[in-house]
């Protein structure tokens, strides 16, 4: 079965828009698990555009199910990492300027430094998963570096209106999860995913888990946390 992890990032942001204490990501993250979601993931960005460093200790004292910090792959955000210690850490590109992640991360011209950076928190027993596209060379890069899981990015899946993309989108994905299993990676899929384009991703051979949160935090700001994630979880279970 695949399971679902929740990005809670954007009840965040609705908080900073105002410099308010809520609504509180933390409580997000609870009623998701009491959904049925069997991860909460959350995005601490450099410029804590939305996650704050308290919402991390908080995030990692109460969350039951597999806390996943994503992280750009820097000495601070490292050193946060080690002292929280989340059950795994997506490395991911990041830039100041975007409004969501813009792509995958380029293991392939990174190996090196990417490699010391997996090796530091392997060093600390963390669990580590790379966000990267659905490129063969991409995954195979992330395998060299000894990375326990890749996460495929699905943006370009989900952005395409044509079918004929869409499809040839799709079969990407299918042929990168398949290279992961092969050199022994674990897969997970995320972003742009939503009611809509979900199904076949989560029908993909060997993915084990989706990534998704504006999705769900948009449909929960009309029908509430807990009906937003049991409705995605009918979709992809």
């Amino acid at each position: 079965m695949v399971k679902l992890s929740v990005n809670v990032d954007h009840i965040a942001t609705i908080r900073e828009a105002r410099k308010s204490h809520e609504p509180d990501p933390v409580a997000a993250a609870i009623l998701a698990e009491l959904a049925g979601a069997l991860g909460i993931t959350f995005h601490l960005r450099e410029d804590r555009r939305h996650i704050q460093d308290r919402d991390v200790e908080i995030l990692r004292k109460v969350c039951t199910t597999r806390l996943d910090m994503e992280m750009a792959a820097t000495e601070d955000m490292i050193k946060i990492a080690i002292k929280h210690r989340p059950d795994i850490v997506t490395l991911v590109p990041e830039r100041i300027e975007e409004i969501t992640t813009e792509g995958g991360l380029n293991v392939v011209k990174n190996e090196k430094s990417i490699g010391r950076v997996i090796q530091k928190l392997h060093a600390e027993k963390l669990v580590v998963s790379i966000f990267v596209d659905p490129e063969i060379d991409q995954v195979r890069a992330a395998a060299r570096d000894r990375a326990d899981f890749i996460e495929i990015n699905t943006g370009k899946y989900a952005e395409t209106k044509k079918e004929k993309e869409r499809a040839r989108e799709l079969f990407s994905i299918e042929k990168a999860a398949m290279e992961g299993q092969k050199l022994g990676l674990r897969i997970a899929a995320g972003h742009g995913l939503n009611y809509v384009n979900v199904k076949p991703v989560a029908r993909v051979k060997g993915v084990e888990e989706l990534n998704i949160g504006h999705s769900i935090i948009a449909r929960a700001s009309l029908v509430g946390m807990e009906r937003a994630v049991r409705e995605m979880l009918s979709l992809i279970t």
